[in-house]
This record gives structure tokens, C-alpha cells and sequence, in this order.
């Protein structure tokens, strides 16, 4: 009988997703699940959105460019423009989602065997994406005692061999919601300058800022043209998650290029789904004054509910819309499972993303979970209830 390939046998499972037989059981029981585990946000798509597709004068639904429509890249770019980061339309590459400018990124800068260097805990399918680019991920671990700050730049020059190829980031960061700051990015520029890496950032989160604080890009750094990749997708910017379409920039000419060629070999970016990712870009300001203020109160009840159950210790997000939170259980994997299996309160439970799989050094998380504050306050107040109510019954 064939088998499968080892690559495939190692490709991890989503922490995200894997749940989900054991919540559509749920669901055949009856039960009301408050889903707390994915960041898919329940805010309206903007109106013209959905009107730009549903209102399109195509005749044929042709291919694309590889790189996207230069008509939708001349608005990304002035779209940065108005963020201070000063790209064109030629340093852009529209994309399958963030996830697939991840991939063409890691495609471009690294071989089979080398290494990225990635703050932990991180997005769960950074996993993944560097195991099916033949890429070795280096942790550098930041702690929920510091609230997931940057560690010291020392532990990344610890970790840096002639094997090293980039740093990694994700700002604001999920699952953390921590955002890093101009000086904490300065730090990193410095030393990616001095060993000669890149430094890749995943900023799809930019827009989602609070308590007053500014999203700083790598790309406004001085001198990051040769150095900077950035990644970014309108999934939850603009509420898109479906559209799936995302984008790889940067002022290095060599890297787009490089990322072109896995462009080409892919076709093309999906064409409906650009007509409304280019529309998205005329939402108005008020649009996101209105979405920060929803999501920064949700932040705010959610986090002083938490901290009101003993033993529980979480982290304070300050952009996103995640937070970590370490419970005292010892397996947050058996945990999330019995949720969904084994408790209810009158019919409803929660479901939660064990932390572990957003960490890549083995053992580490395991009593940690990612919440995702993209329900209503209500919603919200209720599942914390039942969480509360679960630790105390909890047998583990």
C-alpha cells in the first residue's frame, strides 16, 4: 500500500481547528457553543464590498496578473502612503491571503535546511508554512510575566548561525495581542542590519490598535529597503476572512522578483476577490474608529473577567484581538476537548485554542489558551461564566 510522505505526517494540526468534530457533536446535542478559538470577527464587511461584486461588469472571469492588478496595487500603495510607508505598485505582490505571501516569502529567502528566527508564541501555521518550505524554526521565547515583550536582543544574537536567514514577527501579535513598539523595532532593524538577515513582519493586524498607541512598520524604519518583507491581508481588517487575499511588499527588488516566479507558478490571485479587496479600500475612517472602540471594550470586559478567576493569569493585549491566558490546569489540549465532550451550563459551553500549538519548543504552553475576542460583549460575559464554572469541575 503507498504511504503518505513524512513531510506529511509531521505537517502539525491546527490547535485552531482540530476541535472542530468534537464541537459538531456538540452541536448535535443541542449545545450552544460560544466560539472563542478563531479569529473570525463577527463585524459587518463593509457595504461596498459585497456591492463591488455583486455589481461587477465582467464578462469573462479571466486570470489576473501574477502580481494582482496594477490598478488594485496602485491603491495598496497609496493605501500605505497614508500609513507612512512609502512603497509602489512594483514592490507589491498581490497574494492568496497573508498565508500564501508567508509562503512565497520563506520560498524566496530561504533553502532547505535554513533558518528563521520567530519571538514565540506565534501564529500556529507559522509551523506549518516553514515545515512545508523545508525552513528550521528557532524560537526565542517571550513570557506572559512581561506580556510577551521582545526579548533581549542578546537572545537573538545567541541564536543567530551562518544558517540564520531572517527574523520573523507578527504585529500586533497573534495569539498575544502584544504590539511592539518603534523602539522594540529598532532593535530589531539594528541587528538584522548588522548579521545581514531580513526581517519579515506580519502586520495584518495594523489597524487594530488601542489605548491610544500607534502601529510603527517595519517599513517606516530607516534603511530597511534592502532588509524589510512585509506581509498583510484584508481578512480582518476590513472583515474579508473569505476574500482571501493578501499581499507580499517590499523594496527589495530581488526578494519581488524572487516571489514573482512562486506568483507565476501559482497563476494568479483570485479576480472577485480583488474587485472587493479593492473596494475595501475606500471604507472610510469611520468604519475602524468604530471597530476599535467595539473591540476594545470587548478587550476590557473580557480581560477584567478573566482576572477575576483564581488562578488565572492573562496577558494584556494592546492591538489584535486575541489574548493569551494560563489557567491552572496541566493540559489545555484535554481541557478544550471535555468543554466540548463533557460540561455544559443549561446547554451551552465554549470552545478555546490550546496555546501549545503556538509555540514550536516541545512542552511549553500546554497550560496556556488563545481567546479570541470577536464576539459580542453579551457573548463574552456568558462564555467567561462558563469557563469560571468549568475550572472549578474540571477533574484535570
Amino acid at each position: 500500500m503507498p504511504i503518505v510522505s513524512e513531510k506529511g505526517r509531521s505537517m502539525p494540526e491546527s490547535p485552531i481547528r482540530k476541535l472542530v468534530p468534537y464541537a459538531e457533536k456538540a452541536y448535535k446535542a443541542n449545545k450552544t457553543v460560544y466560539h472563542l478559538n478563531i479569529g473570525q470577527p463577527d463585524i459587518k464587511t463593509p457595504v461596498a464590498v459585497m456591492d463591488a461584486v455583486a455589481n461587477h461588469a465582467l464578462e469573462i472571469l479571466a486570470y489576473s496578473r501574477s502580481e494582482g492588478s496594477e490598478e488594485y496595487r496602485e491603491k495598496i500603495a497609496r493605501y500605505y502612503h497614508s500609513k507612512n510607508i512609502m512603497v509602489e505598485a512594483k514592490d507589491i505582490i498581490v497574494t492568496t491571503g497573508g498565508s500564501e505571501a508567508l509562503l512565497f516569502a520563506m520560498g524566496s529567502i530561504a533553502d532547505a535546511g535554513d533558518e528563521i528566527i520567530i519571538p514565540e508564541p506565534f501564529y500556529a501555521n507559522y509551523n506549518g508554512f516553514a515545515l512545508a518550505s523545508g525552513v528550521k524554526i528557532v524560537p526565542v521565547i517571550s513570557k506572559i510575566e512581561n506580556n510577551f515583550a521582545l526579548p533581549p536582543i542578546a537572545e537573538f544574537e545567541k541564536l543567530i548561525t551562518p544558517r540564520t536567514k531572517a527574523i520573523l514577527i507578527c504585529n500586533p501579535g497573534n495569539p498575544t495581542g502584544y504590539l511592539y513598539s518603534k523602539e522594540e523595532i529598532h532593535k530589531l532593524a539594528t541587528i538584522v542590519k548588522k548579521h545581514d538577515l531580513f526581517l519579515v513582519a506580519d502586520e495584518v493586524y495594523r489597524e487594530f490598535v488601542y489605548d491610544g498607541l500607534k502601529h510603527y512598520s517595519i517599513l517606516e524604519e530607516e534603511g530597511m529597503e534592502n532588509y524589510g518583507i512585509l506581509v498583510d491581508s484584508v481578512s480582518k481588517r476590513y472583515s474579508m476572512c473569505g476574500a482571501r487575499i493578501g499581499c507580499l511588499v517590499s523594496k527589495n527588488k530581488e526578494v519581488i522578483h524572487t516571489a514573482l516566479k512562486f506568483a507565476q507558478a501559482r497563476l494568479s490571485p483570485p479576480t472577485f476577490a480583488q474587485i472587493a479587496s479593492e473596494a475595501a479600500l475606500n471604507t472610510p475612517q469611520q468604519y475602524f474608529d468604530e471597530v476599535i472602540a467595539e473591540y476594545k471594550d470587548r478587550r476590557d470586559t473580557l480581560i477584567n473577567l478573566l482576572k477575576g478567576i483564581p488562578g488565572v493569569k492573562v496577558g494584556y493585549p494592546k492591538g489584535a484581538f486575541y489574548c493569551i491566558a494560563e489557567l491552572p490546569i496541566e493540559n489545555s489540549d484535554d481541557f478544550a476537548q471535555w468543554l466540548l465532550e463533557s460540561f455544559d451550563v443549561d446547554g451551552e459551553t465554549v470552545m478555546v485554542a490550546p496555546a501549545a500549538g503556538f509555540y514550536s519548543t516541545e512542552g511549553v504552553g500546554k497550560n496556556q489558551i488563545r481567546i479570541a475576542y470577536v464576539l459580542r460583549k453579551e457573548s463574552l460575559i456568558k462564555a467567561v461564566k462558563i469557563l469560571k464554572a468549568a475550572l472549578e469541575q474540571y477533574p484535570g
